[in-house]
């Protein structure tokens, strides 16, 4: 029996979950949000994460019920991410290590999110798409790794959305991408927008362009309403994402996808994706708000998966790095 505690901190939402032998115990969060029309600094992301570190860490063990004596293991995302607020939540964790006498497991994030999507959903060996404000790739296991076999070019998904909701002026409660989703679902007349896929591979920084040039101008002729350039903005990207995630499932004989990160609780990707799915005799995996958006317990049951394969960090390597690969990692814990 192995408890695993994770810290997650790559971007706006602090995270730290409490995971034994696959099932999560707490999972707590803490999300920065900042004033419609505006972004997140990493130095005040940072600055949030330090601030919030120790009342969600007391959550997550009083909703637990557990003291530090009985977790065997301490995870933290080592990467991808914003650089200061990864720092500033590895600090916590190897701090936490030392105090607590425990080992410690750095972690992929990307990683994180494929193995919290396999253990909720019970998918065995998906076709994964992953989306969020900071990543898009679709990934597929195979010889222990995670091989990407198409991704953005520029920037992600999630951030393309993010960016147009500035535009908007969109609320960042409970997140901008949210906020597009529901509005979208009152939209009905379409705008066509460039549609960028090069093989397996997408770009989404030409068409946010292409946007954010004629938002206003099309709002304030009346022509568009905010509802018809969001349902536009978001038919055109997912269709962009489910042509390449269909691509790599009939190039690997896939009969599952799992859609996982922030942008995979959007129901209508969902629902685009339920329809290919089926058209192939597939079956979709997805999951909510609690384990698509970035949390703690999806660290805490990546790290608890290489623990028990005999997986730990030395302490002199508890580094954080913005940029750390899915194909990166050896998958110690699959067959």
């Amino acid at each position: 029996m192995v408890i695993a505690i994770g810290f997650e901190g790559s971007a706006n939402k602090l995270g730290i979950g409490i995971v034994k032998d696959g099932v999560v115990l707490s999972n707590p969060r803490h999300t920065y949000i900042t004033p419609p029309g505006q972004g997140f600094l990493p130095k005040d992301t940072a600055r949030h994460h330090r601030e919030h570190a120790l009342s969600v860490l007391k959550q997550a063990l009083d909703e637990a019920q557990i003291s530090p004596e009985d977790i065997d293991v301490i995870c933290y995302t080592k990467g991808p991410g914003m650089g200061a607020p990864l720092v500033s939540t590895a600090l916590v964790a190897r701090t936490v290590a030392q105090l607590w006498k425990k080992p410690i497991v750095a972690v992929n994030h990307c990683i994180g999110h494929i193995e919290m999507g396999r253990l909720i959903t019970g998918a065995q060996n998906p076709t994964v798409l992953y989306v969020s404000g900071g990543n898009t790739q679709v990934i597929a296991y195979s010889e222990r790794c995670y091989r990407i076999f198409g991704e953005t070019i520029d920037i992600a998904v999630g951030n393309c959305l993010d960016r147009f909701a500035r535009v908007l002026k969109l609320s960042n409660d409970p997140s901008p991408g949210y906020n597009i989703e529901q509005l979208a679902k009152k939209g009905s007349k379409f705008l066509e927008m460039p549609y960028v896929v090069k093989g397996m591979d997408v770009s989404f920084s030409g068409l946010l362009s292409y946007i954010e040039e004629k938002a206003l101008r099309l709002l304030e002729s009346g022509e568009y309403s905010a509802e018809d350039l969001c349902f536009s903005l978001q038919e055109t990207v997912f269709a962009m994402l489910i042509e390449i995630t269909e691509r790599a499932m009939a190039h690997c004989g896939s009969q599952e996808v799992l859609i996982v990160g922030g942008v995979g609780c959007n129901k209508r990707l969902q629902e685009m994706m339920e329809i290919m799915a089926k058209e192939r005799g597939a079956t979709l995996y997805a999951t909510d708000e609690r384990f698509c958006i970035d949390n703690g317990a999806m660290i805490a049951q990546a790290g608890w998966e290489m623990f028990r394969t005999g997986v730990t960090t030395p302490l002199e390597e508890t580094s954080c790095t913005q940029r750390f690969r899915t194909d990166e990692v050896e998958v110690t814990w699959r067959s």
